[in-house]
C-alpha cells in the first residue's frame, strides 16, 4: 500500500509507506532517497512551505480511506506522527486497520496428536493451512502388506502417550529453530491396531517456500523413529508376530 504526500510549492516530497503494518517516511529529493526511517513517531520534520498539503492513497490504503486523493491543511512545520495523527483523525475506522494489521495474525501451531481413532489425511494438512503460506508438505506413513516374505495383516502400536507427546514436542522445537519461517507443524500418531493401507502417522507442516516444509517433514519423520518411544507389532497370517524396532532408534544404535 502507499499513501503520497506532498506540496506543489516545494521541490521535494515525502512518502508514507505502508507494508503489513510496517510504516516507513522517505524523503525525497527528485528521484535520490535522502533519509528513511520507521512511521508513526520517527520525529522527522516536514516543512512545508504553505498550509496545504496533497494526499494521494493507492492500492488498500485507498480502499480503507474511501478516497483516492484530499487536500489537509496542516500547520507549517509537523512531524511524520503528528501528519500520521491528522490522517488517521480523517479516517480513524479505516486507517488504523493498518497499524493493527498484524495484531490478528494468527501464532505458529505445533499440534500433536496420539490416537486410537482412525487418521484423517484432510484433517491434519488442513490445520496447518496459512494465508502467510504458499506450501504444505504432508507425509503419510501407511501400513504395507508384506515384510521379510510374509503377509502382514496389520500394525498395533503401543506408547506412553506423555512421553511420546514431549519428545514430538523436542522435535517441533528443533524444526523451529532449523527453518524459522515454519507456520503451523501436526504430528498425529495412531496407536492400536493399524489395517493394510491405512495411515499410522501423518505429518503436515506449512511455510511460506515449499524448500523449507519438505525439509522439515523428512526430519520430522526420521527423527521421530529415532527417538520417539513408541513401539511397533507387526502381525502375521497364522497368528504370527512380531514386535519391530525401527533402524534409526538411538538406543539400538548405543547396544550396537
Amino acid at each position: 500500500d502507499l499513501i503520497l504526500v506532498y506540496s506543489s510549492n516545494v521541490p521535494w516530497q515525502r512518502v508514507l509507506e505502508s507494508q503489513g503494518g510496517r510504516l516507513c517516511c522517505y524523503v525525497l529529493l527528485g528521484e535520490n532517497a535522502l533519509i528513511s526511517c520507521s512511521l508513526p513517531g520517527c520525529g522527522v520534520y516536514f516543512a512545508f512551505m504553505n498550509a496545504e498539503v496533497n494526499i494521494l492513497y493507492f492500492a488498500k490504503s485507498a480502499e480503507l480511506a474511501g478516497v483516492r486523493t484530499e487536500t489537509l491543511s496542516v500547520p507549517q512545520q509537523i512531524t511524520s506522527s503528528q501528519l500520521w495523527d491528522e490522517i488517521v483523525d480523517r479516517h480513524p475506522r479505516h486507517l488504523l486497520s493498518i497499524e493493527n494489521m498484524n495484531e490478528d495474525e494468527e501464532q505458529p501451531k505445533d499440534l500433536i496428536k496420539l490416537s486410537h481413532e482412525k487418521l484423517s489425511i484432510d484433517a491434519v494438512s488442513l490445520s496447518v493451512i496459512s494465508s502467510s503460506c504458499g506450501a504444505v508438505s504432508v507425509f503419510i506413513g501407511t501400513t504395507r502388506n508384506t515384510f521379510a516374505g510374509k503377509t502382514v495383516i496389520s500394525l498395533e502400536y503401543e506408547a506412553y502417550t506423555p512421553m511420546a507427546e514431549a519428545e514430538i514436542k523436542k522435535i517441533c522445537l528443533v524444526m523451529r529453530n532449523r527453518w524459522p519461517s515454519l507456520k503451523h507443524i501436526a504430528v498425529h500418531h495412531r496407536l492400536g491396531l493399524v489395517p493394510v493401507t491405512e495411515a499410522s502417522v501423518i505429518i503436515a507442516v506449512s511455510s511460506p517456500h515449499r524448500t523449507e516444509s519438505l525439509e522439515a517433514v523428512q526430519y520430522c519423520i526420521n527423527t521421530l523413529k529415532a527417538t520417539v518411544p513408541i513401539w511397533k507389532k507387526e502381525i502375521y497370517e497364522e497368528d504370527e508376530y512380531s514386535w519391530k524396532e525401527n533402524k534409526e532408534c538411538f538406543w539400538r544404535q548405543q547396544i550396537k
